[in-house]
């Protein structure tokens, strides 16, 4: 029998349950859906995103390798700096998104489940003449989130010497007692206020433990997976692997405010980017689906959309909205069809029904205030 790690431990402890997200387990929930949405929306919401990979850039050529890799100015960020891109193909197809946090003699990169080993792949074919090197900091390291409202009051709690980072994307290290040096960033994972901790893996489980009780205080407490992910298509914020995949072009996705500088040098498919933010906007873009009715049968991934008979796009993510009390999706929509958003029609199984195409985020963030 393999021994269970403390963290393993921790998790039984607090009941979790589990999924797989690209062949990775992590924790589902912890038995309490709506009151882990609640948490996430309204107080605060601590979550173990440990199954995150964390690769690390290391080596003199590091800042000028990694900007010629992503779509957006690694070379602009100061340390304690970050910013969200894209990993592209030459054709500007995704391999990846990730977050790039400047550590100063590192650049640290925070990636979806599972997708480490094929981006540690991806930029080490790159690698000829360069001083960089790639280092899976992912067991040595885990990473602990609390989102929601209150998230800074609970940070802020955890130590009196402690400063947060103002700006979303930024990072500092920072020792905190008890769990030793730790890199606290703020990173809002939803349309709301979030920080996470990189924590060496040996203090982890008394981290978490001090959070859960602080995150209690203020009315939260744990959250898994499958509340982040309702959250999240609320809010209309892609995921890759399931809103995004190697055939998406990033503004297809909305992502080019957040993840792409048409300002830098060149990088692996900025010629296709390039030239599509020039002649205009992309003959298909990621849109909210509303129900006009009860559809009866939430759709899944992949359901087709019809305008007139003809095939104008296909759901990417679905999930039932506790805060508009319906069923809601994304899904990728040609052009043509978003001149009638009230006449598309949606196939699941063998039933059609007439949905309405809205714009994103499914759930605006006055609906909170």
């Amino acid at each position: 029998m393999v021994e269970e790690t403390a963290m393993q431990l921790w998790r039984r402890r607090h009941s979790a349950t589990f999924t797989t997200v690209n062949g990775v387990p992590l924790p589902a929930g912890y038995g309490e859906p709506d009151a882990e949405y609640e948490r996430l929306r309204k107080s605060a919401a601590l979550l173990d995103l440990t199954a995150r990979g964390r690769l690390c850039v290391l080596g003199t050529d590091r800042v000028r390798f990694l900007n010629g890799q992503v779509t957006n100015d690694v070379k602009a960020l100061v340390p304690g700096g970050g910013c969200y891109a894209a990993l592209c193909t030459a054709k500007g197809r995704m391999e990846a998104d990730l977050h790039v946090f400047q550590l100063g003699d590192e650049l640290l990169l925070d990636l979806e489940p599972g997708l480490l080993p094929a981006v540690r792949n991806r930029l080490e074919r790159f690698i000829v003449a360069d001083d960089v090197e790639l280092l899976d900091a992912s067991g040595a390291f885990g990473l602990l989130s609390v989102q929601g409202p209150r998230a800074g009051a609970v940070m802020a709690s955890l130590d009196p010497a402690l400063s947060l980072p103002a700006a979303p994307f930024t990072i500092q290290s920072v020792p905190v007692e008890a769990f030793g040096e730790v890199h606290v960033a703020n990173h809002p994972r939803l349309a709301g206020t979030g920080f996470e901790i990189y924590c060496p893996m040996a203090t982890l489980p008394a981290l978490a433990e001090e959070l859960l009780r602080r995150v209690k205080a203020v009315g939260g407490g744990l959250a898994g997976w499958d509340a982040l992910e309702t959250a999240r298509i609320e809010d209309g914020i892609p995921r890759y692997g399931q809103d995004m995949d190697a055939t998406t072009l990033p503004p297809e996705a909305g992502l080019e405010e957040r993840a792409i500088s048409y300002r830098k040098g060149c990088y692996i498919g900025q010629e296709t980017l390039a030239r599509l933010h020039i002649h205009g906007r992309p003959v298909r873009r990621l849109r909210g689906v509303r129900f006009r009715g009860d559809p009866g049968v939430l759709p899944v991934t992949g359901d087709p959309l019809f305008l007139a008979g003809k095939p104008v796009g296909q759901v990417t993510s679905t999930a039932w909205s506790p805060a508009l009390k319906e069923p809601v999706a994304l899904a990728y929509v040609r052009r043509e069809a978003e001149a009638h958003p009230e006449a598309v029609q949606l196939r699941t199984g063998n039933a059609e029904q007439h949905v309405r195409l809205v714009d994103l985020p499914l759930v605006k963030p006055e609906f909170w205030s």
